[in-house]
């Protein structure tokens, strides 16, 4: 299937000029929804960066990860970072070609002098000759940024407009959702001074695509080729490249990821540098040949059939927050902290939730994109919908046990904890890419009835309790190659 061709439209190129006489960074908009509704180019800051030098660094590194292919690096990616407004701070992300690394450079309230216009996320154009630009940034005098054009440039132009087009990969756009439920779980593992995280950074392979583990020793850090506890996965130490450009800036590395026990597989981390008044973050997929789109974190959450009420429920509490407390949500929206979660999957899905592993804390956002259907881009989720319409889901066991009919085969499921099943994807992946179609089913079903066998409801399903009095009878259903 081809991806959409989406086109960037900006008033002019983005320049590294001068105002003054002073230096002036011009960063050129492209559409966007925020606090004043769409804009065909939006204006969010004018003002000062203190740490000019670090903040070009970083600009460029999420620039880099914009433009690499990590996996089968056949052609470089093109697509324009995308900048939110958060009403304090600046934050600019992109995504690999590949998927696989996602980059977020969070320009703090200490790393800006100025004037912030409004919220909401849009576009930035960043063209070859701004990328030189910015490599020649130095110095401390602060530089002047703009984030999209003043009211009167918007109402006087009559020139052309410099327009980009370019496929808008759907794998792209799925990552974003992705990534916030990931690193959702992610606590903080390890943290070391400037100085050792600039030897360490420095140490990594070159070449290398294996996973290897981070092991905290005293303050400083090792590598390890096999998981041990306490350590943190790198899943490719080639996909911190882009942490380079800002390692004289480093004041402090911090590494996150989910606990990692002896004999566990690859798994997500993120990577967070601290700069003078702001933070780079690269949070990597579990393997280089596996981007974010495929991982079904956000599966679980889709399955409960109140989040897409929910979810309309809460994003009419959403108003550009810098940070999105769960609890507060659920105070304001009555609803539990599970349905809060769910509705923000549901959200995220249309990349409206971004998470911060910094902060522990999610915030708001807004794609410039059309993100389709929520059952298009999860193809799973829509399997698992066609089998519970075919009746082919039986619930056993007093609803902690299930059996599915698909196709010609009947698959058993035991539904305790994260579940399983006896399906060839359940095999390969043991719950590590997201539940298989079959469990989705089970879940949806589950939601339905209200079962709950003791260990309380299947996240992202409804709450309530009960027992199922039989079930729905098996039919076969057409299975999907997936």
């Amino acid at each position: 299937m081809s991806s959409p061709v989406h086109s960037f439209t900006y008033l002019r190129p983005s320049a590294l000029g001068a105002v003054d006489g002073s230096p002036s960074l011009g960063l050129q908009t492209c559409g966007g929804l925020g606090s004043r509704g769409l804009t065909p180019f939006p204006r969010f800051f004018s003002g000062f960066l203190t740490a000019p030098e670090a903040a070009a660094g970083g600009l460029l590194a999420v620039a880099d990860v914009a433009a690499a292919r990590y996996y089968q690096p056949l052609r470089p990616g093109s697509l324009d970072p995308v900048v939110t407004g958060n009403g304090d701070r600046l934050r600019f992300e992109s995504f690999s070609a590949c998927c696989g690394v996602h980059a977020r450079l969070d320009v703090l309230p200490a790393g800006i002098d100025g004037e912030m216009f409004g919220t909401g996320t849009t576009n930035v154009d960043v063209n070859a000759p701004l990328r030189e630009a910015l490599a020649r940034v130095g110095g401390a005098d602060p530089l002047h940024l703009a984030v999209g054009p003043d009211d009167v440039t918007v109402t006087t132009f009559d020139g052309p407009v410099v327009e980009k087009k370019v496929p808008l990969p759907e794998r792209w756009l799925r990552g974003f959702a992705e990534v916030q439920v990931i690193s959702g779980g992610f606590d903080l593992r390890a943290e070391v001074g400037a100085g050792e995280a600039v030897r360490f950074l420095r140490a990594l392979p070159r070449g290398s695509r294996q996973a290897l583990w981070a092991v905290p020793a005293g303050r400083s850090l090792r590598l390890t080729a096999r998981p041990v506890p306490g350590a943190v996965c790198l899943p490719g130490p080639d996909r911190l490249q882009a942490l380079a450009r800002l390692l004289r800036h480093a004041l402090a590395l911090r590494i996150y990821g989910p606990a990692v026990q002896a004999r566990s597989t690859a798994v997500s981390s993120a990577w967070e540098v601290e700069l003078p008044g702001m933070r780079l973050t690269l949070t990597l997929s579990p393997d280089p040949a596996r981007g974010f789109s495929g991982e079904g974190a956000v599966l679980t959450g889709l399955a409960s059939e109140t989040s897409g009420a929910d979810a309309d429920l809460i994003s009419a509490l959403l108003a550009w927050e810098p940070r999105v407390e769960i609890g507060e949500l659920a105070a304001r929206s009555g609803l539990d902290t599970e349905r809060v979660r769910a509705a923000l999957v549901r959200l995220g899905t249309s990349g409206r939730i971004g998470y911060d592993v910094a902060e522990a804390a999610y915030y708001h956002r807004e794609l410039p994109y059309d993100t389709g259907s929520v059952e298009r881009m999860n193809p799973r989720l829509r399997d698992a919908h066609a089998l519970v319409a075919a009746g082919a889901v039986t619930l056993t066991g007093g609803g902690g046990e299930a059996s599915v009919r698909s196709g010609d085969r009947t698959y058993g499921l035991r539904l305790a904890g994260d579940g399983s099943c006896t399906c060839q994807w359940w095999a390969e992946y043991r719950g590590g890419r997201g539940p298989c179609k079959h469990l989705l089913a089970t879940q949806i079903v589950r939601g339905r009835v209200g079962v709950d066998t003791g260990g309380g409801a299947i996240p992202g399903t409804a709450s309530t309790t009960g027992t199922a009095n039989g079930g729905a009878t098996a039919t076969a259903a057409q299975e999907a190659n997936r």
